[in-house]
């Protein structure tokens, strides 16, 4: 395998998503809340779902999670999740699953913390066999991840290393299909972020990683991966509402995550009669390590969410359901699809 430089910037992106259809479809899956959680705690925010916890009963989805302001937080590129304050929810006491997933072999992109490391803990919960993928230097967060999937009692598979590599790219996938005995679920995640005040200040070398990161992977992956992939498998690519609203920080990562939109809508439908259903995910601002690691100016991580309607950020946790969803037999109709969740702000 090839191993990977400590500064290689290969990372998942904020994510989300869920749409007004999807609330039928959401309303299946069991999530619990532990009163003791640490997100809860980090908040200051009771408990305000009626006594047990259960992410099933009212909430006031203002208070649920930590608001900014933040602490003042810098970190080298990629980050961790440990190091964060207060540390996201990506569900480690929160998810609860209902077997929605039996059976199904997923592989993760950026699975080590933030939406790839709530993906990994929900499949795991829902019945699934998880590979993940990431950088060597995240292997703090990703033996946690590991250890919360075989606590499940399912199979864990880590497979470090640089998606910039296309080499590398055909061999996780192999490992992959190799390691869990098949692949039905390939979820494209991680991502790279880093903000730069002018065109001119994004050097060759940065822009050339941002797209090898977060287009060329997905490219190479889905690639290697469509001769594994059966009618019912699901790819699910993450995309942001950056895509809809480009901030003038962010050009390169912008210019990415519009194209993924693009790929996902015309692999859907090379693939629907396949079988194969694809979609994306385009989240707003969501609490992961990407912000602090040069994803924003350090001041506007202090700040980080509040302008949303809801006055904070989202957290990892908040859009595991809808990864499920994109990935079970309960969206079997749904294919070139985009679904958002930004606290009320951004689109689609």
């Amino acid at each position: 395998m090839k191993p990977i430089n400590s500064f290689d910037p290969t990372r998942r992106k904020v994510v989300g998503g869920l749409a007004t259809g999807m609330a039928a479809a959401m309303a299946t899956p069991a999530f619990a809340q532990s009163s003791s959680s640490q997100s809860a705690a980090s908040s200051g925010a009771g408990d305000s779902s009626g006594g047990d916890g259960s992410l099933l009963n009212k909430q006031d989805p203002t208070s649920q999670y930590p608001a900014p302001p933040f602490a003042n937080q810098p970190q080298e590129w990629p980050g961790l999740a440990g190091d964060m304050d207060p540390r996201p929810d990506h569900g480690e006491e929160s998810y609860k699953g209902s077997g929605r997933l039996q059976g199904r072999r997923a592989l993760i992109t950026g699975g080590d913390s933030g939406i790839g490391r709530a993906a990994a803990i929900a499949y795991a919960r829902e019945g699934a066999d998880v590979a993940i993928n990431y950088l060597e230097a995240e292997e703090s967060d990703a033996r946690e991840v590991i250890e919360l999937i075989e606590a499940e009692g399912r199979t864990a598979v880590a497979i470090p290393g640089d998606i910039r590599d296309e080499a590398f790219c055909r061999e996780l996938v192999e490992t992959a299909v190799e390691r869990l005995g098949g692949l039905d679920i390939l979820v494209n995640n991680a991502a790279r972020q880093q903000w730069k005040p002018s065109i001119t200040d994004i050097s060759h070398d940065d822009f050339d990683a941002t797209m090898k990161t977060n287009l060329y992977a997905m490219y190479w992956i889905t690639q290697a991966a469509m001769e594994h992939l059966e009618a019912g498998a699901a790819i699910i690519n993450t995309s942001s509402v950056v895509a809809y609203d480009p901030p003038k920080i962010l050009l390169d990562y912008a210019m990415t995550k519009s194209a993924i939109i693009a790929f996902t809508k015309a692999l859907a439908k090379q693939v629907a009669e396949q079988g194969i259903r694809v979609n994306a995910v385009a989240p707003g601002p969501f609490w992961t390590p990407l912000q602090p690691s040069g994803g924003q100016p350090d001041e506007a991580v202090e700040s980080f969410g509040e302008d949303t309607p809801f006055g904070r950020p989202g957290q990892p946790v908040e859009l595991a359901g809808v990864y499920v969803l994109l990935a079970s037999q309960e969206s079997s109709f749904t294919t070139g699809h985009v679904y958002g969740a930004a606290g009320g702000s951004g689109q689609p």
